[in-house]
């Protein structure tokens, strides 16, 4: 049995400061506080911003193609589902409907984002996929720069018990999120999420 779906709306899109070629895709619970930073490429960000911006291309983009060849052959997209996150990658399924019969496809998030929004579709995804990526802002929590480190914090960082150092990555992924870092803040997820298995 599939868990209880948390339905996501887009909070925007931020670049990335160690790459030009990825974004990060900020979505965030509807009814909560949580945000779900996925990194995507240029391709997919530029895809799902026009389409929220409402920007017209001259020629259709990819995603503008799938929506004009589903709707000729009336195929509807009736939701986004974000299932799981293993191993730093999300999975995801497209959900169609096509002569009262519906299909998950499986699809990367950000091509099936870049979809949902042609179709004014939902997103949604799950408790497991949140507890595990969503990251929440904490107003009490302040934190020196996370940019570098000398070598005696390194030393020091070293020294430290596998629980002091995860407090220490989550006032740091706290600090990247007020400074709308998303990209740091995922990747301190990550090697949160990391630490807490061992």
């Amino acid at each position: 049995m599939e868990d209880a779906r948390i339905e996501l709306e887009i909070l925007g899109l931020s670049s990335s400061h160690s790459s030009t070629h990825s974004y990060a895709l900020i979505l965030g619970e509807r009814e909560g506080n949580r945000k779900l930073p996925i990194i995507i490429g240029a391709f997919e960000a530029q895809a799902i911003a026009i389409e929220v911006e409402g920007i017209k291309p001259n020629r259709p983009m990819t995603h503008d193609l799938f929506r004009s060849f589903a709707l000729e052959f009336n195929i509807r997209v009736i939701e986004v589902m974000i299932t799981e996150l293993r191993e730093g990658i999300f999975f995801a399924y497209i959900l169609c409907e096509s002569n009262n019969i519906r299909k998950k496809i499986d699809a990367r998030p950000s091509d099936a984002i870049a979809i949902a929004v042609r179709f004014n579709a939902p997103i949604y995804t799950n408790e497991k996929v949140l507890q595990e990526g969503g990251i929440v802002l904490k107003d009490n929590i302040q934190t020196s720069s996370t940019e570098a480190t000398s070598p005696s914090e390194q030393k020091q960082s070293k020294e430290l018990t596998v629980a002091e150092r995860i407090e220490k990555l989550k006032a740091q992924m706290n600090e990247a999120l007020q400074n709308e870092d998303y990209e740091l803040a995922a990747r301190l997820r990550d090697e949160i999420k990391r630490l807490e298995s061992l």
